[in-house]
């Protein structure tokens, strides 16, 4: 191979390069800062967000607003355990084969609030922030949830500093708090708001 062609391989070779590492710098600055897309795998959030949903979530709410209640939020429950070796974190960063479990949920419990989950005589389920009933007009059956036992998380309890309560919009098909706890700050991944597809769905969160 003579010099001529060796120098042109090793140009193409470094625009190669600097082009990967240029595409993959910004998709980090954009999933990180602005936005990203999800899809939604289950039915737990019915009827708000459906299976096979394409939602956009927003990053920058992280930098200007806090969460509150009735808010959407993309997060990683307190079972996944998220490693902070380099490769897991860039994974995180860009999407490329990430693999770390993230569910989505509504804000329910802030930090501070008495929360009870509570079946009335007709056997309909309200949710009671500090004794006042929820208006819950998101939800897809106030009848049909999944019944409170010993060892699930239906209160009353004060959710702690720094922390929240979780919940699906489909009570009766949602593993949320009521399963696993509180859920901490520093899990929230991205605040949902706008379904763009399919296109007979599109809508704000």
């Amino acid at each position: 191979m003579n010099e001529k062609i060796k120098e042109k391989v090793k140009s193409e070779a470094r625009e190669l390069i600097e082009t990967v590492v240029f595409v993959v710098f910004f998709v980090i600055i954009i999933r990180f800062f602005l936005i990203e897309i999800r899809w939604i795998p289950s039915g737990s959030m019915r009827p708000t967000l459906i299976e096979k949903d394409r939602i956009v979530v927003s990053h920058i709410t992280n930098f200007f607003e806090e969460p509150k209640r009735g808010d959407v939020w993309i997060f990683y429950p307190p079972m996944t355990k998220l490693s902070n070796n380099p490769l897991a974190v860039f994974k995180r960063l860009t999407g490329f084969f990430c693999k770390d479990v993230a569910y989505i949920k509504r804000i329910i419990g802030m930090p501070g609030d008495k929360v009870e989950i509570k079946m009335k005589d007709d056997g309909k389920y309200e949710v009671l922030i500090n004794d006042k009933p929820l208006n819950e007009p998101y939800i897809m059956d106030s009848y049909n949830y999944i019944p409170c036992s010993y060892d699930m998380y239906c209160g009353p309890f004060v959710v702690p500093e720094g922390e929240y309560f979780m919940m699906g919009d489909n009570r009766g098909n949602s593993q949320d708090s009521r399963f696993w706890g509180f859920l901490p700050k520093d899990r929230l991944i991205g605040k949902a708001v706008f379904v763009f597809w399919p296109l007979n769905r599109m809508k704000k969160i």
